[in-house]
């Protein structure tokens, strides 16, 4: 059993006061002793202190233990009021409500409660206990306060996450004619911080100025805090430029400032520099926000740096240090370092396994090819099943963090998995999580649990109503979307930039062209949002897929944008749908004057020459392909059986079953055309390993087709087939598994790398716009 602390009495209270009030940060004496009690019997504790005025030495001292001290409470023994304090102390180490209620109940019985003093300390001890409605009721009864027992209530409402209850406090010093310590003015501004009450910080800014205490580096350091927090970081340099004696929370302040912003990162890489420079030695606290620095910056060259200069002051073993440092490796998709430094970590914190599964989660987004993108999604569910055995429970952010990771995989099992985990945790009323759950359903293709989730939540966000409607509109339900845009607006939530976008979406797939001028015109006008090139796109998609096309040339024109490489493309699909190949030819060449880069741009228009027979065009295109090193496009898609992941490859034989998948599409194909399919002839798509190579003639089973046989064979009747693929659906695949829904009775959703496609009964929710290979 762990020994009981020993408490430390003081001499007199006199050497704990300070003329004029008491600085609340000073620390008691580290050792007084008291007279051993064998020889001071019958003497009080004043009396052995004072050496009992015998005019002998006084007798050997020794520090008393908290039993001891509260039984010579318990026995009513004479003491003076200092000996509290340090009782005091000992209950706000041990958390300990019960000992401190016990202390007060002491003081009260010998009047030693009306001490200005004690009683300060004793209003301090119940805020740190958490007992911030004792802590008032004793304020209250107080017949005398200084500024210190003002600015400790202050202090203790801030610290118990009360921050406006502490602005209130402040508003009843000044009323009641007390002049505030600049302690009082910087727990009041950290109060301000935590309320973000930005506007009642600029007066007690005013007021700091009044009486000239910006100066005070303590002052200076809650400015700063207080502008970077509400984003003013300009105001917050100004207040940071007006401290002279800098220390490093100054600076660490301002640096973790521009950590948060991604716009500053230059700012705040180049104050890490002045800070050396001015001989600051930075503390853990710093380094660590400026290895975030490095790692927005994607710079793992000056990671290394400071990295190194971690270990020469010696502060690498710090926990946030090492996530920091762990999560650039990822970044910069070290995933062999970053592995390693998780591993070589014996004590880890949650942020730590969050690092670990978000930077999984970031990279990828940039990894090289999707195959690379894949397995970083894997590693991040492993790394989040380990979590789930380990005694670390997961948070928001772990849950928020791997959900994005189903949806970008498609994995819907493991989502539901992940979604029966939040309910049992609690966490599923977090609106964080509860959006990236509706994000992942939507993304799965599963716009009915999307729907349950979203209607069953207690808060909605903006982000949460877009990706509600962009749900509804890529999942063939426009009308859904536009009367959910509606409601959103009942509700007084402010649209954005990209929920118009998803509504205009939703307009152009349902063909509702007054509806989008109007929309089209309430985003100028009435939420002063500037049309982005998405906005332009989706119009002119709606003009296309009506077959009005000169409406759509009109529209260029009359807005005046510049069509960019998507819309472009857009325009060449929908005339060639619509069988105008003098506008598509058109529309070809305005495309290949903006030097496209992406390669399905190119296979786009290659399968456009070579359905009609242009080949003078196609061995155009085939140059420029050549000469802007595009290299192949490679064609892959993933399904997910079981929990078990299959990978496809265009003409794929890999598989076990591969015999049996061929000879079922096979089937599938010839009754496919005797209801009317008819096949498109493609442009020949190399997907061999080697580069240089390309294939001897046209592919016949793009990718996505072999893993829909996959599912088709593998899972129970009527289930849905869920596949994933890298690049647009070509326009045969896209018109062949239309017809495979009917033929097998079955849902089927491919998400390819433009949109969702959900083919039932014979239908796609795309409106058979969105083929465009």
């Amino acid at each position: 059993m762990a020994s009981t602390p020993s408490v430390a009495v003081p001499v007199a209270a006199s050497a704990l006061r300070v003329a004029g009030g008491s600085d609340p940060r000073r620390p008691p004496p580290s050792s007084v002793p008291v007279a051993d009690k064998s020889s001071s019997s019958g003497r009080s504790v004043q009396a052995a202190q004072n050496g009992g005025g015998s005019g002998m030495e006084a007798p050997p001292l020794r520090p008393l233990d908290i039993g001891e001290a509260m039984d010579m409470l318990r026995e009513g023994k004479t003491v003076q009021s200092a000996m509290y304090v340090p009782l005091l102390h000992v209950c706000v180490d041990s958390d300990s409500l019960g000992a401190a209620r016990a202390v007060h109940g002491h003081m009260v019985k010998t009047g030693t409660s009306a001490d200005m003093f004690v009683a300060t300390s004793l209003v301090n001890v119940y805020m740190r206990c958490g007992a911030s409605h004792d802590a008032r009721e004793l304020f209250d009864r107080m017949p005398e306060k200084n500024v210190v027992t003002w600015t400790a209530l202050i202090t203790g409402y801030t610290l118990n996450s009360q921050p406006v209850a502490a602005l209130e406090v402040f508003v009843e010093m000044l009323e009641a004619g007390r002049f505030p310590s600049h302690f009082t003015l910087g727990a009041t501004l950290n109060a301000c911080s935590a309320s973000n009450n930005v506007e009642l910080g600029k007066q007690v800014h005013g007021y700091i100025i009044k009486y000239d205490a910006e100066a005070i580096t303590s002052i200076g350091n809650s400015l700063c805090r207080l502008y970077a927090k509400s984003g003013s970081l300009e105001s917050a340099m100004r207040a940071f430029r007006r401290v002279p004696d800098k220390n490093v929370i100054t600076w660490t302040t301002m640096i973790s400032a521009y950590a948060e912003d991604e716009n500053y990162v230059e700012l705040g890489l180049a104050l890490f520099l002045d800070m050396l420079k001015e001989g600051v030695m930075p503390n853990e606290f710093t380094l660590t926000s400026v290895m975030s620095l490095c790692g927005t910056r994607l710079d793992l060259s000056l990671g290394k740096q400071v990295q190194a200069f971690c270990f020469k002051i010696g502060c690498e073993t710090n926990l946030p240090v090492k996530n920091s440092t762990m999560y650039l490796y990822l970044r910069k998709g070290e995933t062999d370092e970053a592995m390693r430094l998780f591993e070589e970590m014996e004590d880890v914190s949650i942020i730590t396994w969050n690092a670990m599964i978000s930077g999984y989660a970031q990279i990828m987004d940039t990894a090289k090819d999707d195959l690379h993108a894949r397995s970083r999604g894997f590693q991040a569910l492993k790394i989040f099943r380990t979590l789930r055995r380990s005694a670390i429970k997961p948070d928001l952010f772990t849950f928020s963090s791997i959900l994005s990771v189903c949806s970008a995989m498609m994995a819907l099992e493991q989502g539901e998995q992940i979604h029966a985990q939040t309910i049992k945790t609690g966490f599923l009323s977090d609106v964080v999580v509860n959006s990236a759950l509706v994000n992942m359903y939507n993304k799965c293709g599963c716009i009915k649990d999307a729907t349950k989730a979203f209607v069953e939540m207690s808060t909605r966000t903006l982000v949460t109503w877009t990706s509600m409607i962009s749900g509804y509109s890529q999942h063939g339900r426009p009308r859904e979307a536009i009367q959910l845009f509606e409601d959103m607006r009942f509700a007084g939530v402010k649209p954005n930039e990209i929920t118009f976008v998803s509504v205009l979406s939703a307009c152009s797939y349902a063909g509702l062209v007054e509806e989008a001028e109007k929309y089209f015109k309430m985003m100028k006008e009435e939420y002063k949002i500037e049309p982005i090139v998405d906005h332009y796109g989706c119009m002119i998609d709606m003009f296309v897929r009506l077959g009005r096309l000169d409406d759509a040339f009109s529209f260029i024109k009359r807005t005046g944008f510049e069509p960019n490489e998507a819309i472009w493309s857009s325009l060449v699909a929908g005339c060639r749908s619509h069988g105008n190949m003098d506008l598509a030819f058109y529309a070809a060449d305005r495309l290949l004057e903006l030097k496209p880069k992406g390669v399905e741009t190119y296979v786009l228009l290659l399968n456009m020459y070579i359905s009609t027979g242009r080949w003078h065009d196609v061995s155009r295109v085939r140059k420029l392909m050549k000469q802007e090193d595009l290299g192949i496009l490679r064609d892959r898609s993933w399904i997910t059986i079981k929990d078990k992941v299959y990978f496809f490859r265009a003409n794929d034989k890999t598989h076990e079953q591969s015999d049996e998948l061929y000879q079922l599409l096979e089937n599938l194909l010839e009754k496919a055309k005797a209801i009317g399919y008819e096949p498109y002839q493609n442009a020949e798509l190399s997907d061999s390993e080697d580069d240089e190579k390309s294939a001897a003639g046209p592919l016949k089973h793009h990718s996505e087709r072999l893993a829909v046989a996959l599912g088709i064979l593998q899972t129970p009747p009527g289930a849905t087939v869920r596949v994933t693929k890298n690049i647009t659906m070509c326009r045969d695949c896209h018109s062949s598994i239309k017809y495979f829904s009917l033929l097998a009775n079955r849902e089927i959703v491919v998400r390819d790398s433009k949109r969702l496609h959900k083919f039932k009964d014979g239908r796609c929710s795309c409106g058979d716009f969105s083929a465009l290979l």
